[in-house]
Parts: structure tokens; sequence; C-alpha cells
């Protein structure tokens, strides 16, 4: 009969199950002598590992699916009644391939040997058997599989990581119809031009548009255009020969070329010098660059995502952007929104921000209190999401118990003019309701039509007036300001 042997029996499997950490490893010793299967199961118990025996092979697969393949070691007689060892070893190893098979036996020969070591065995036991050898065995290969597993615990941690921080977080309208546009371009090959202020997380867009694409496992490289000057920004961007310029030791791969069939990203686009507008149209249209001190173009294959906070069309009409090149760069364009129009999004991206730094600085989650909120929600946020991360990053410094307060915030905020909020009740959804009302007034005051309010809400107008019915605005197109057209 099938067992974990010791005195705690069943208890101690069950715990070793919930808490692996608690020991050093999961063992299975599987022989039909009784002798050699208790004395190795209490020999290995002592040493610190939860051990399960069994005689027979089908009681080891039971046992090893009872387990859930949560088995580190397998110490295997290759002489077992009814399935042989090495008919086990190749179940175990379909059933739990990364269980490490130990095979035991007091007759090997070669071609016992070369049998299981194809059929995955990890190595050879002799009877009779050195307790220190198979010690040795099992201490490396444990130590191996809880290595590899802390290692899987920590890529998985870096990619959830790395997803949260290129997370878009949209509970407004505004910021689900970038959702949406990104998710419609992204497939295509189009080149898109992202327009907002900065700190709205543009490059979080771009971001995205390349993770929604089909060239999600190539390359994204991006450069800031108002970062380096002229000649240095050609060479990153282009390359450059060896010998092109005082310096230039080697030839360099620029971006265009290193990004491969992956994407570009140009930040600050509109920045970049005329020279260098025209090269950049000659890779658009001729899919090829020209590295700096080089006669021969080079073929580039990769996606142009450009972004700027500046108004692109003006710059053409003031001659400081090539119209040709607008257009290249402009078959789609998404606009992403200042915080201080999305405010729907403070208290999403708050909770976000909270959760994130709190598990970067490796402390317990904080919660934000109602009157920290207010201050959050009524700051005018000029320096949009980037700088609305950074107070939660400073508040979390400064935060000594489980909730943020107002006075954790940078001392600018601490006097916010939450006095045009609406005094609710703490709960989110009521408090988030009636600063939504509020806000559309705001808007539909500053606008010199519902039509126009609804653009710059993110809405269509048949979701204006679904929304203005809901919060009982819809008598208030004189109190507001606006003439009550539609459009």
């Amino acid at each position: 009969m099938a067992r974990v042997s010791g005195s705690a029996g069943q208890a101690e499997q069950d715990t070793v199950r919930r808490s692996p950490g608690s020991v050093r490893g999961r063992i299975l010793v599987v022989d039909d002598e009784i002798i050699i299967r208790e004395s190795l199961a209490e020999f290995l118990q002592n040493e610190g590992y939860a051990v399960a025996t069994a005689s027979t092979a089908e009681e080891a697969l039971a046992l090893l699916r009872e387990a859930d393949g949560d088995i580190d070691v397998a110490l295997c007689d290759v002489q077992l009644p009814g399935m042989d060892g090495l008919e086990l070893l190749r179940a175990i190893k379909q059933e739990s391939p990364d269980t490490f098979v130990l095979m035991i036996t007091a007759f090997a020969t070669v071609e016992n040997a070369v049998a299981c070591f194809k059929a995955g065995a990890h190595d050879y036991l002799m009877k009779p058997i050195l307790f220190e050898d198979v010690l040795h065995k099992v201490r490396h290969l444990t130590e191996y599989r809880n290595l590899c597993r802390e290692n899987e615990r920590l890529r998985q941690l870096a990619a959830r990581m790395q997803e949260d921080d290129m997370e878009i977080v949209a509970c407004s309208e505004a910021m689900k119809l970038v959702l949406r546009q990104v998710r419609k371009v992204a497939p295509t090959p189009s080149n898109v031009l992202i327009i907002g202020e900065s700190g709205t997380g543009k490059e979080l867009v771009a971001r995205a548009i390349h993770r929604y694409s089909h060239a999600r496992d190539k390359k994204f490289v991006a450069i800031n255009c108002a970062a380096l000057p002229r000649e240095l920004l050609e060479s990153q961007l282009f390359g450059h020969r060896r010998g092109a310029f005082t310096g230039a030791d080697r030839n360099h791969e620029g971006l265009f070329q290193a990004a491969g069939d992956g994407t570009v990203f140009l930040d600050e686009i509109a920045e970049l010098d005329v020279a260098l507008q025209a090269k950049l149209l000659r890779a658009i249209e001729q899919k090829e660059v020209l590295p700096v001190g080089a006669t021969d173009p080079v073929a580039v294959n990769c996606r142009i995502i450009a972004a700027s906070n500046q108004d692109l069309a003006q710059a053409v009409e003031e001659g400081r952007f090539r119209r040709d090149l607008y257009y290249r760069l402009n078959v789609v364009t998404i606009h992403v929104p200042p915080l201080r129009e999305r405010r729907e999004d403070i208290p999403c991206l708050v909770e976000h921000f909270v959760a994130k730094h709190c598990r970067a600085m490796g402390r317990k989650p904080v919660t934000v209190d109602n009157a920290t909120m207010r201050v959050l929600m009524a700051a005018p946020w000029k320096g949009n999401v980037r700088e609305l991360e950074n107070a939660i990053q400073r508040a979390l410094v400064m935060c000594e118990g489980d909730r943020i307060r107002p006075e954790d915030l940078p001392p600018y905020l601490g006097g916010g003019n939450t006095e045009r909020l609406p005094h609710v009740a703490d709960d989110l959804r009521t408090a988030l309701k009636a600063y939504e009302r509020m806000h559309i007034q705001r808007v539909l005051a500053d606008s010199k039509d519902k039509r126009e309010a609804a653009r710059r809400l993110g809405l269509s107008i048949s979701s204006l007036y679904r929304r203005l019915d809901e919060l009982g605005l819809k008598g208030e197109d004189a109190a507001t300001g606006t003439n009550g057209s539609q459009g």
C-alpha cells in the first residue's frame, strides 16, 4: 500500500503541498523490497525531505497524480512487480516531465543503462545503496529544481511588472476610445502619429500598439528626438560607417536597422532637424536608410510610430515641418487627452500606482482616504499622468501608516482647491458620479454646443444625451451656458 513514511503520515504530505518551502524537497521512493524502501524513506526524512513510498509502479503513479506532479525526485527500482521500472520511468516523464528520476538496480548492464538514460533517467544507483551517495544526488537535484522554480517565479514577476508598467489605465470614455483606436490600428502596417501633452502616456500608447501588433515578438526601440544634438541623432537613427567622423572607430547600426521587422518610436518628432526630416521621409518611402559616411543605402522594414506634444499641422504651416513627411506619419492619428480632461481616470490611476509602487517598495498595500482623493481630483495636473505617478510615489515614501493622507502628498498639492468638488459619501462610486455631473456641467459651459462638448468628453452625441438624462442635467442648458443645440 502506498503511503507517506514517518509519524506525521498524510498530514505531513498535505502540509508540504500547501507550503513547498517548508521542506527541502519532495521525494518518491518506489521499491518492492520493504527494508530498502523504509530505510531510504527514514534516512531522507531525517535529512529534511518529505518522502512518499510505493511498492509498485501503479501505486507510484497514483501518488504522483495525487501530488499533481509536485515530486522533485523519484527513486525507482528497475525490477518491480507488474509494470517494471523502465515503463514507470517513461510514465513519470510523461506525467511529470520536471521530476528527476534516479533508477535503482542490483543488475547493472550497459544495455539497461542506455535504455534508462534514453527514457529520461537522470542517474543510476547501484545496490547495495550507499546512503551518502543517495543524499548527494538528491540534494543536488532538489536544489537545482528549487533554483529553477525561483527563476521561473522571478521571470513571471518581472513579466507581470513589465505588463503592469505597460498597462493603459482607461476608466474614462476618452481613454477607452484611445484603446479602441489602438486595437484597430495595431494589426495594420500603418504609421501612427500620437499627439498629446507631455506626461499623458504617448509612449505607453505606442508600446500598446506594438504589443497588439503582429510584430509583438520583435523589437520596440524608442528615441527622443529632442534629447540629442543633430549629428548624434542622425547616427543613432540611421547608423554610421567607420571613419565617418572623429571617434567613429567602427561601424554602427542605427535604430532603424536594429529594430528589424519591429517598431521604431520617435518621440517629440516636431524637434527633428529639417535635414533629418528628409532622411526620415526616404526611410518611410523607400524603406532604406543611408548611414553617415556610407555611399550605399541599407534596406529597413520597421514600422514607425511618431509622437509630438506640439501641433504638427501648425508646424507645417510655419515651415518648421515638412508637409510630405507630416502626411506620411499622419496615416492614423491618436489623440491622448490631458488628465484634466479625463479626471474619471484619476481614482483608477491612483489605485494602479499605489499597487505598483507598494510592490516595488516591498510594502503592504495601502489605501487612499477620501480627503486625499478629493485633493487629487481637484489638482490641475499640468504634468499629467507622469506628475500624478510622482505624487503617489512621494506619498508612499512619506506615508507612515496604512493610509495615504493629504499631508503625505507633495506640499504644492496639499492646499488644492477642493471646494469645487461635491461633498459626498466616502464610497468611490458615489463620489465619481457626483464628480462626473460637475465635470460634464463645466465642459458644457465651456463649449459652444453639445456636439463640441461630446467631442471634448470623448462621447458620441447620443451617449452625451444619455448621460445627461441619467445625471438629471437635461433641463440645465441655460444654467450651463449652452444654447441647447445638437450641433
